[in-house]
């Protein structure tokens, strides 16, 4: 992607809160259920909160029931990037953002479920 995004880790840190870093740039996970973004239900497009590319409409949200924000499908394709990923004893398919590598959550029963996101 020709818009790369990179940042070091201090100028992450100036922008994000530490919970956004802990989980966007160091893969960490919110706590199930007490994210603002979980019940969400108004219209809109959700952008990445690192770089603020545009990752998912509304329109593909739905409740999984993880606690989390979960979409069955990007805005296009291009948008994010996976990676396989080994830890925690499990093999699970990583999604980031195609732009800055923000972790933004696992696939789960070939759904894309997504803890860190804003939106507009």
């Amino acid at each position: 992607m020709s818009d790369k995004v990179t940042k070091t880790d201090a100028e992450w840190r100036e922008i994000l809160t530490p919970e956004e870093y802990q989980v966007t740039r160091e893969k960490g996970t919110e706590r199930p259920f007490a994210n603002k973004y979980n019940m969400h239900k108004e219209k809109g497009t959700y952008l990445c909160v690192c770089c603020g590319n545009e990752l998912f409409s509304s329109d593909a949200k739905y409740n999984s029931g993880t606690g989390w924000p979960s979409f069955y499908e990007p805005i296009a394709e291009d948008k994010i990037a996976e990676e396989t990923d080994s830890s925690h004893g499990m093999v699970r398919t990583e999604v980031l953002c195609s732009k800055c590598d923000a972790h933004l959550g696992h696939i789960f029963n070939e759904v894309l479920s997504r803890p860190v996101c804003a939106t507009v």
